[in-house]
């Protein structure tokens, strides 16, 4: 497999140079200044293409060209940033960077609720607790009918734990929420995260994977043309949030989309934690039926709660067989190397890490993307690969 890191840029807090000495190979990285829906202009992908071959490393994977809202709903100027992501499509594969990782979810990306949940061990992992989030949708942000989208139990529950909270705790719970990542449109405040969330719910799930599919039609023959492959990362978490439509959260809702629009150049991202916080969502099982669809690969674990609730665990700990679904991913590599695949290697990251140490403190540090936790998380992966590899022969 080809291991690779994800880097913020030039501003990020982890360098290059940190990056070659973890052990990684690729970077996989986005050009976060251009603003969402605006082409990547040849000139910017070439700079930091060549930035990343000046350290030894190549540009493996982009992460991500983020599909702006207007695409999603296809509303507004929406063919107009159509067109400009055929063209950063034709810019990337201009260049030789041929995967694309970009994601459908509506109105925030991936949700935590705590960014600092402190282990047994005192470091600090990503948090989804559900009964802080039901507190915030009904009791601060206060959504129309989002008392309708819960159990009584729930509601419950989280009325108390609303009185519980200090107005720091709210206020940190709030931007956890609803803070936006690098990459996307930008953060939202409480008034705007309303309306963006009735915009959406408007739509219903079933025509925005309806939209999903026609934003796929639009860019896929481009991507074919260009040498680009497109793999869609799924909702995280994978059910439904604000009660707004999920459409990349199961193995059917994987299947539907390879089936909407069959070309190769249209593939999945396999993030083992986003698709794993579900139960009923079979890793091992899901690598056997899409491998050969299947380009870039985030590995981490996480600690199901029967209420949806769930945090990021150590790698190779947690709910998902990780060693049987890198066996799998093995296997399927097996066979592309047999065939004369295009990617023989399927690109991996180690997604997120614990907050360890002196990182844990420091507020310069991305909530997931600390450098001791992600280097700790590839290092027991690596000897995972190797150690099912050796077995092998």
């Amino acid at each position: 497999m080809q291991e690779t890191w994800r880097w913020f840029g030039p501003d990020d807090t982890v360098s290059l140079a940190q990056i070659r000495q973890a052990g990684a190979r690729g970077v996989v990285t986005a050009l976060d200044h251009i603003p969402t829906g605006e082409a990547w202009p040849l000139a910017d992908i070439d700079a930091r293409r060549q930035l990343i071959m000046d350290h030894g490393l190549v540009w493996a994977v982009v992460e991500s060209v983020p599909v702006h809202n207007d695409i999603k709903l296809r509303s507004g100027d929406y063919e107009r940033l159509i067109e400009n992501y055929r063209q950063t499509l034709r810019n990337l594969g201009q260049l030789g960077i041929n995967r694309v990782c970009y994601n459908f979810m509506p109105v925030v990306d991936w949700t935590r609720t705590n960014l600092d949940y402190e282990l047994p061990n005192k470091s600090g992992a990503l948090r989804f607790e559900m009964t802080d989030f039901v507190a915030y949708d009904v009791h601060v942000l206060k959504r129309d009918g989002a008392k309708d989208c819960y159990s009584n139990e729930l509601l419950d529950k989280a009325r108390q734990r609303f009185a519980a909270l200090t107005s720091a705790e709210r206020e940190a719970l709030e931007s956890n929420i609803i803070a936006g990542l690098p990459g996307g449109e930008g953060s939202y405040d409480r008034d705007g995260v309303r309306a963006e969330i009735a915009r959406f719910r408007e739509c219903g799930t079933e025509r925005y994977r309806a939209n999903l599919f026609a934003f796929l039609e639009d860019v896929i023959p481009v991507a074919d043309e260009a040498g680009v492959t497109l793999c869609v990362h799924p909702d995280d978490p994978p059910f439904s949030l604000f009660g707004l439509p999920r459409v990349v959260s199961t193995a059917d809702d994987a299947r539907a989309l390879l089936a909407a629009v069959p070309s190769r150049s249209n593939a999945l991202t396999l993030c083992a934690g986003s698709y794993g916080a579900r139960s009923d969502n079979d890793l091992t099982a899901m690598v056997r039926e899409f491998g050969k669809r299947i380009e870039f690969v985030h590995l981490r674990n996480v600690c199901r709660e029967p209420d949806g609730s769930f945090y990021e665990s150590e790698h190779l700990d947690g709910d998902i067989d990780m060693v049987g679904l890198i066996n799998a991913l093995l296997d399927e590599e097996r066979g592309r190397r047999s065939s004369g695949s295009r990617f023989p290697e399927i690109a991996m990251r180690p997604d997120h890490g614990h907050a360890m140490g002196e990182e844990r403190n420091d507020p310069n540090v991305r909530p997931g993307y600390s450098y001791a936790g992600r280097m700790k998380g590839l290092a027991e992966l690596r000897g995972a690969i190797y150690a099912l590899q050796k077995v092998r022969g």
